[in-house]
């Protein structure tokens, strides 16, 4: 619907232009009406109160409810066996019965304006998730991501375990550990031995380390230990398997490797061997596809900015050398800035690294 103001400012121009010479037809065209729109206007007072079709009075249907019906309707519907079911069970179980009242669309109806429809019984209402936490690392030792996964043995139904830590930052592997059950001492154990690692009792800000939801990661001791360390715990979304992206994608990775046991380890050394093996190769070989290719261990490092230079410089000279086999600029190696584990807008980023960028000039 087109407002008041906007009727007269468009007739007017109408007008002027068909004053001017214009064609009636070609100059409603252009503001988007019909001429037959533009004499109703005119003739039915539409320049003076605007469209009244919102407040226009319709005539009451002639095969509409009367108000004995819909009274009908309302008793029934809250009759104690009907008072949790919505029309589409209380219709059907009338007419099994050999009653018609109304439609379903018309039980839908009267019940709507008299505020019923919403839940009848005791079932609760649809609740909303809660956003995933966005976090945002800059630099190494912000942000960490653990989790658990389950290795195959050689006895089906038996499982080794792996618990491992990532930085989100530079995808390094900090701490892992491997053992044959599951238990939260494990995990406590690990959150020592990585904290010790990485010196975060000289940090100033701790990092935050992100986990999804299982017992084990949520336990008691973990919780103490986690408060003992001054990291500021995490948690997945419920039921939300794509929370912790990052563990997981590195799971799959060593699960897939050439090395990883089709049938499964024999000795829980044996899986300690390759786990060891492994991170050797995931932190100081594995040139990952997330963070333009370098090692996980030289960014962890601050060494890819200057890796990324040289490779551009070779770019730039094998160009210079053989200018016709570039149509384009050389390849991209910007080296990757902050990263996000469950950005929910690209404001939230913006706005972090602004913050820190702040924070260093006054520093």
């Amino acid at each position: 619907m087109i407002g008041l103001e906007d009727r007269q400012t468009m007739v007017r121009h109408i007008d002027t232009a068909h004053a001017a010479g214009a064609r009636l037809r070609p100059a409603c065209e252009v503001a988007g009406i019909t001429v037959r729109t533009l004499q109703r206007w005119k003739a039915e007072d539409g320049l003076h109160v605007g469209d009244r079709r919102p407040l226009a009075e319709r005539p009451t249907p002639a095969h509409a409810l009367t108000e004995e019906e819909r009274a009908r309707v309302l008793a029934v519907a809250n009759e104690p066996r009907f008072a949790d079911q919505p029309p589409a069970r209380i219709v059907p179980t009338l007419a099994d019965e050999g009653v018609y009242i109304a439609s379903e669309s018309s039980f839908q109806r009267v019940l709507r304006a008299h505020g019923q429809t919403r839940h009848r019984g005791r079932t609760r209402a649809p609740q909303r998730s809660r956003t995933p936490t966005t976090h945002v690392a800059t630099a190494p030792g912000q942000v960490w991501c653990w989790d658990m996964t389950y290795l195959p043995t050689q006895v089906q139904g038996r499982w080794f375990y792996l618990y491992l830590i990532q930085d989100l930052y530079s995808r390094k592997i900090v701490g892992w550990e491997i053992h044959d059950a599951d238990d939260a001492e494990h995990a406590v154990s690990l959150l020592k031995r990585t904290a010790l690692a990485e010196g975060i009792h000289a940090m100033t800000d701790k990092p935050v380390l992100h986990g999804d939801n299982g017992s084990t990661l949520k336990a008691t001791t973990v919780l103490a230990m986690l408060h003992w360390l001054g990291v500021k715990p995490s948690y997945s979304r419920p039921r939300v398997s794509d929370d912790n992206a990052f563990v997981e994608s590195l799971f799959k990775t060593a699960k897939y490797r050439p090395e990883f046991p089709a049938r499964g380890f024999a000795t829980l050394d044996d899986a300690r061997l390759w786990g060891r093996d492994f991170v050797r190769w995931y932190n100081f070989e594995h040139r990952h596809s997330g963070i333009r290719y370098v090692t996980p261990a030289q960014r962890h490092a601050l060494e890819d900015r200057a890796i990324l230079a040289a490779r551009h410089q070779t770019y730039l000279q094998a160009r210079e050398r053989n200018p016709a086999r570039w149509s384009r600029g050389t390849r991209d190696w910007t080296p990757i800035g902050a990263v996000t584990l469950n950005p929910e807008r690209d404001a939230v980023v913006h706005d972090h690294v602004h913050a820190e960028d702040i924070g260093r000039l006054v520093a």
